[in-house]
Order: C-alpha cells, then sequence, then structure tokens
C-alpha cells in the first residue's frame, strides 16, 4: 500500500490517485502524507534518535535545518521522550524504540499513519502505552491509521472497522461491538485460541 513492493494486479488509490501507476517521482507528493511504523521499529543503528526523526523531512520536505529541528523536537515532545535528541537505538529500550518510530512516521504530519505489529516484542504494559498513544495522534492528526496486527487486545480496544484476513482472503469485516460474536468460525478460533480470551467470552 505504501509502494515498497508493487502488486501483482489490481491498483491502490489515494483520493482518486492511482498510486499503482505512478513512478518514483510521481509518488513523492503521496509519500508525504504517509507516515510508517515498522514491527522491529527499523530505526538506523548509526544514527542518534534526533536523526532518525529527521530522516523523512531531510528526504521528503524543504524544510530548512532549523525548521527540521523545531518539527523534531515537536514530534520527541510528543511522545514523550523530550530528551533523547543525542542517543543511539543501541543505548534505548524496546518501548523507546517504538516510541521514537512513532515520531519519525508523524514527523511529517500524514494524513495516512501504517503500523506493523506495533506491538511485537514488547511487554503487556508498554503495549497499552503504544496503543494509547497511536490512538491519540490518530484522534490528534485525524489521520486514517491502519494496523496490522495479530494482538487481538488491540483489535478489541482500537478497531473502528476491521478486516480479518484468513488464507489471504478478506474472510470478516465489522467492527469491535460486532467481532466478539461474528459467528465466524475461524475468526472466533482465531480470537478465542487462548483460555484468557475464552473466559472473556463467557
Amino acid at each position: 500500500m505504501v509502494g515498497l513492493f508493487e502488486v501483482d494486479h489490481g491498483r491502490i488509490e489515494y483520493d482518486g490517485r492511482n498510486f499503482s501507476e505512478m513512478d518514483f517521482r510521481e509518488r513523492k507528493p503521496i509519500r508525504q502524507e504517509i507516515g510508517m511504523l515498522f514491527q522491529g521499529s527499523a530505526l538506523f543503528d548509526s544514527m542518534t534518535v534526533e536523526q532518525n526523526v529527521m530522516f523523512p523531512l531531510t528526504m521528503l520536505s524543504n524544510l530548512s535545518l532549523a525548521e527540521r529541528a523545531d518539527r523534531v523536537n515537536f514530534c520527541l515532545q510528543r511522545v514523550n521522550l523530550p530528551s533523547s535528541h543525542k542517543l543511539f537505538p543501541s543505548e534505548i529500550s524496546g518501548g523507546m524504540k517504538k516510541r521514537v518510530a512513532i515520531a519519525r512516521a508523524i514527523s511529517m504530519n500524514p494524513k495516512y499513519l501504517y503500523c506493523d505489529e506495533p506491538n511485537s516484542g514488547l511487554d503487556p504494559r508498554t503495549s497499552i502505552v503504544i496503543d494509547e498513544l497511536i490512538m491519540e495522534i490518530t484522534e490528534e492528526y485525524q489521520m486514517t491509521t491502519v494496523i496490522n496486527t495479530h494482538d487481538m487486545n488491540s483489535v478489541i480496544s482500537m478497531g473502528e472497522n476491521i478486516l480479518y484476513i484468513h488464507e489471504g482472503k478478506k474472510w470478516w469485516e465489522g467492527n469491535s461491538d460486532d467481532i466478539m460474536h461474528s459467528g465466524n468460525k475461524e475468526l472466533d478460533d482465531f480470537i478465542f485460541a487462548s483460555k484468557i480470551m475464552k473466559n472473556l467470552r463467557k
């Protein structure tokens, strides 16, 4: 959906703009509207936190260095990391890396935010913090946020529009109110696979 891989068939459109048929130069304006949060945070090990957050601004914006620095300061403040600028990824925790990655994802003030397994590798408490931060930022920026996840707690707490993919196909579509009583066998088996969720169902 962001063009890292090309589609085999079909097309991707952003507000009526056919992204699939655009070349690299034509896609740049749309990429300026997209923020990406990768599963493993995907921070550059050789860059500081400040440099990581500034990376898309340098690549895609026409801001001056001073303006980029101001934007980095704002984004790090927004994710509650106001004093981490000079640290390297190896010097911060997994939860902090996710927050740095979120700061980088929102640095361009995107219309669309794509999150790939945002809670991967995090403890339950930190997972909740990251979920809440994503929800807050989505509301604050009025973004369309698309999250790919296997974490059903996140799906149920955050999902306004939910698609369940089974064996590569759209198997069910609904919202967080419907999902616990979907009547879809494969979806139910996935949701209630753990004893905790089975007890919740009761």
